[in-house]
């Protein structure tokens, strides 16, 4: 009976979005993270694998622009203002993200994941899910500027242009709230009563809200006040939320989830919130980027053959699932 009332909730629903586009890009290699360089127009897909390269596109018509070989990489970030993209591979990757050169790799530890450009600074936000937790570079000199404990696994980052990061603590169900200057950890915001496994985090500037998504005990996003981490409410999500935004145009958060559904969540006024639309994507595509020029989203996927006799689960519980079919790997592109 569970399984059925979660699926009556996160079945596709009517609504202003669509898939735009589906472009069959191909290529080899494992993806997780995809990016969004809104000033320079173009889409960064980071590939892993024995041959990774990171694929770059134009943001508007999805046609190649070229890319950074032999980086194999599950995230991407890029520095309007230097010029300087970073990928995160181990040393980190530091290339220029106009002519797609590489200029040096940065030595980090821990196991480099998520990464975040804050513009307040512009420094760069490595997060890793290994101590340390989180290592900031200097987007403009490429060095790095120090570590910080975040007191647990991260997960996505987002952050306030105004001095403060907020990130995501998936194995302790909790917000972290980050001095950006100082490189502290000024609060934790406890979620737990109503989520565990933290995946991806929205924040509305406006109002100083943050849109904290969890997969257990069931896919939930939990709205939180971003002053004081009161929890406003929460709403179901589809399953296997990995990176979520926020678009300030439409006053949406919006989430990608691997069962194949995006999720789109309307802040009608700071106390009230409702799944507008549930839309119907590809199986596995499980982040995305937003374009705020266009309000055209982005999220990316492969199909991927049957998985052998007993093969075990992925990553967090995730599926098992054969090998990527050959040129399947597409990027979509949703609108209104």
């Amino acid at each position: 009976m569970l399984a059925s009332i979660g699926l009556a909730q996160h079945a596709p629903t009517a609504g202003p979005y669509q898939v735009l586009r589906t472009v069959k890009v191909g290529g080899e290699g494992g993806f997780d993270y995809i990016f969004a360089d809104v000033k320079g127009r173009r889409l960064y897909t980071p590939r892993g694998g024995p041959k990774g390269h990171l694929a770059v596109f134009n943001l508007d018509t999805l046609e190649p622009v070229g890319e950074v070989d032999n980086v194999s990489a599950g995230g991407a970030t890029v520095d309007p203002k230097s010029h300087h993209g970073f990928s995160t591979t181990k040393p980190i990757t530091m290339w220029d993200s106009q002519t797609l050169k590489v200029i040096k790799t940065i030595d980090v530890g821990g196991r480099p994941d998520g990464i975040m450009l804050d513009p307040y600074n512009e420094r760069v936000w490595v997060l890793s899910h290994q101590a340390p937790y989180a290592t900031v570079i200097d987007a403009k000199e490429g060095t790095v500027v120090g570590t910080l404990d975040l007191g647990g696994a991260p997960e996505q980052a987002v952050s306030d242009g105004k001095g403060t990061i907020y990130v995501n603590i998936s194995d302790k169900a909790n917000i972290a709230v980050v001095d950006a200057k100082n490189m502290k950890v000024t609060a934790h915001y406890d979620v737990s009563s109503k989520g565990r496994g933290g995946s991806g985090l929205a924040f509305d500037g406006k109002n100083h809200i943050l849109s904290a998504y969890y997969r257990q005990p069931s896919p939930v996003v939990i709205i939180v006040n971003a002053k004081n981490g009161n929890i406003i409410t929460t709403l179901p999500t589809g399953t296997g939320v990995d990176t979520v935004a926020f678009n300030p145009a439409t006053m949406e958060a919006i989430s990608a989830e691997g069962a194949g559904t995006m999720t789109f969540v309307k802040e009608n006024s700071p106390t009230n919130f409702v799944v507008e639309q549930t839309l119907q994507t590809m199986a596995g595509a499980k982040t995305l980027a937003l374009d705020t020029k266009t309000n055209h989203v982005f999220t990316m996927a492969a199909e991927f053959g049957a998985p052998p006799a007993n093969a075990p689960s992925g990553p967090a519980g995730r599926p098992a699932r054969g090998p990527m079919l050959p040129g399947s790997f597409s990027i979509l592109m949703v609108g209104k």
